[in-house]
């Protein structure tokens, strides 16, 4: 027989096998620990009687406390899903870009193939087959017959141009939408 006082000390020496028993029902090391805690402070706040069975009290408390804790989540959770289905949601984030997002886009990609276009048939070849196919530099350049730098020289002016229609965008439309990403969502 154990006093209420006395189960503080047994407490902190199960402590490591209550924290095995709740991950073996289930819970994940975080709420395991969560759960000890709240067993730990109602130990310290609640001075219980003599236990005939300290040990088994310290497992069925565990226990309860477990349940509680699960109880409380499933709670919380229809509760979140019961307000994004009042509020009109679908419980599901909408990944589809809006309408004015996704023209600005159309708009942008429509600039940089204009501007490809008007690149040296070579040049946008190894553009092409660098940025958009994923080929490496060493492979184009093999099947082209030039050297790595020249493929680097071909990228760079690619880029160049690619930098310079940016600008010519940025500078008609100041503040609106920007290839460059400044206003964050629309960046090529």
């Amino acid at each position: 027989m154990l006093n209420g006082g006395g189960l503080i000390p047994l407490f902190a020496e199960l402590r490591p096998a209550l924290a095995r028993f709740l991950q073996t029902r289930g819970a994940s090391a975080d709420e395991a620990e969560d759960i000890l805690q709240d067993v730990n402070i109602k130990l310290l706040a609640e001075r219980s009687g003599p236990v005939a069975q300290p040990r088994a009290y310290l497992y069925k408390m565990t226990n309860n406390h477990f349940l509680l804790h699960r109880r409380t989540a499933g709670r919380r959770e229809r509760r979140e899903e019961d307000w994004v289905s009042a509020h009109g949601g679908g419980g599901e984030a909408d990944d589809q870009p809006s309408i004015e997002t996704e023209m600005i886009a159309r708009e942008q990609l429509a600039i940089l193939q204009r501007l490809l276009d008007g690149l040296p048939e070579r040049t946008r070849t190894i553009f092409q087959r660098f940025r958009i196919d994923g080929e490496p530099q060493r492979v184009i350049a093999g099947e082209l017959g030039i050297s790595i730098s020249a493929v680097e020289k071909h990228l760079a002016r690619a880029y160049e141009a690619i930098s310079a229609a940016k600008l010519r965008l940025n500078e008609d439309h100041p503040g609106r939408r920007s290839l460059t990403g400044e206003r964050g969502r629309h960046a090529i």
